[in-house]
């Protein structure tokens, strides 16, 4: 019911728990507290709504609903099928089951996930002769199970797929970035949603429409057509019409701000202009075919951010040349600006040749990355790269 409040779990992407942090605090959250790639927050129904379609570094909304001790493989099996589940599923529904272990009794999370699953068709056919039936893809019901040495929470995921799926991406290239990511690199950054954004190797353009839609208000799953709790038995359309109207109410658009993008590949810039256009941003967000060594500065002083190749995905021929490229590029065209690069190759990175003047630790999927700033000036102010 809203008004009631639940003890929520938010997951995201390891080095953005501060930011999903002031996120919830922004929507009513109470007493967020940061955890390990998670923030725990208390909230109604409505907070849960808003969680899910405002919150741009969320990855999952979880409402843990029942917590108990284990001390064998029984227990777990048990424990489950004794739950009320019921109270959120039919017989005639179709279930999913997620789990995460560390440090516990059981050796495999799918096992876990198997397990539980048995458990609650068990209870529906014995109870009604009926029994749920998996659908991995887009079920009634998603269940996670988090099992922690003998601490096992069940909890259910109100998101269903993950947030980051927004919706706007028709067309990717090879190694797109994360949407939560992108949404996190660009707060982390500390743009003033004013100075023009650049985005240099803008692939298909995430980074792009990540800046143009917090500029512009646009909420997170604007573009998104299917959450989680719209599945629940306790949904409740009006309240979340009203979340969603509120928020609408709150999209303006900057008169006068450039979000610009260039990639070197006529394709992959193609499927970034349909991504815009799909979005209906490109009254603020601009691309132009051009490598980044052939850019031209699209003003005076800006902030760029940037997600260049790994060397992972996207193979390079020497990394070490193509940082250095990167800082060459820097230092002669882009003084009065600020720039961001991400990047997992933490060697061939330093050869960009500058002291940051700020650095976080991020993951790309399982990739340890540096999130690097550096501060643009004239002459004897840039410095070296030292790790």
């Amino acid at each position: 019911m809203p008004g009631t409040t639940s003890m929520m779990v938010a997951k995201t992407v390891s080095g953005l728990e501060q930011i999903l942090k002031s996120e919830l605090d922004g929507i009513g959250a109470l007493n967020a507290e940061v955890m390990n790639r998670a923030v725990s927050f208390e909230g109604d129904k409505a907070c849960m709504y808003r969680a899910n379609y405002l919150c741009r570094t969320a990855l999952r909304i979880l409402l843990p609903v029942h917590v108990f001790e284990i001390n064998s493989q029984e227990d777990l099996y048990r424990e489950i099928k004794e739950f009320c589940w019921e109270d959120h599923l039919d017989a005639d529904s179709t279930l999913a089951v997620d789990a995460v272990i560390s440090y516990t009794v059981f050796t495999n999370s799918q096992f876990v996930a198997q397990k539980t699953k048995d458990a609650i068709v068990d209870r529906f056919r014995e109870k009604t002769g009926k029994r749920p039936s998996v659908d991995l893809e887009n079920p009634t019901l998603r269940i996670n199970v988090h099992l922690f040495k003998n601490t096992c929470t069940l909890s259910l995921d109100s998101s269903g797929q993950s947030l980051h799926k927004r919706g706007y991406r028709k067309q990717t290239g090879i190694a797109p970035i994360n949407e939560v990511l992108a949404a996190g690199l660009i707060r982390l950054s500390g743009w003033d949603m004013k100075k023009p954004l650049l985005d240099p190797m803008c692939g298909s353009g995430t980074i792009l429409i990540e800046a143009a839609m917090l500029a512009s208000g646009i909420p997170s799953g604007n573009f998104r057509s299917e959450y989680g709790f719209t599945k629940w038995k306790d949904f409740d359309e009006a309240l979340w019409e009203r979340v969603k109207k509120e928020a609408v109410e709150k999209i303006s658009f900057p008169d006068d701000l450039r979000i610009v993008g260039f990639d070197k590949s006529v394709m992959i810039l193609r499927k970034a202009v349909e991504n815009v256009d799909f979005t209906g941003l490109d009254r603020l967000v601009f691309m132009k075919q051009a490598a980044f060594e052939d850019s031209i500065p699209p003003s005076a002083e800006g902030v760029i951010i940037t997600n260049p190749p790994y060397d992972e995905r996207i193979q390079l021929e020497d990394s070490v040349a193509f940082y250095k490229m990167i800082g060459n590029v820097l230092k002669r065209k882009y003084n009065g600006y600020k720039a961001w690069v991400i990047s997992s190759d933490l060697e061939a990175i330093k050869f960009i040749g500058l002291k940051p003047s700020k650095k976080f630790k991020v993951f790309n999927g399982p990739l340890e990355c540096r999130f690097l700033g550096f501060d643009l000036y004239e002459g004897k102010k840039q410095n070296k790269f030292t790790d």
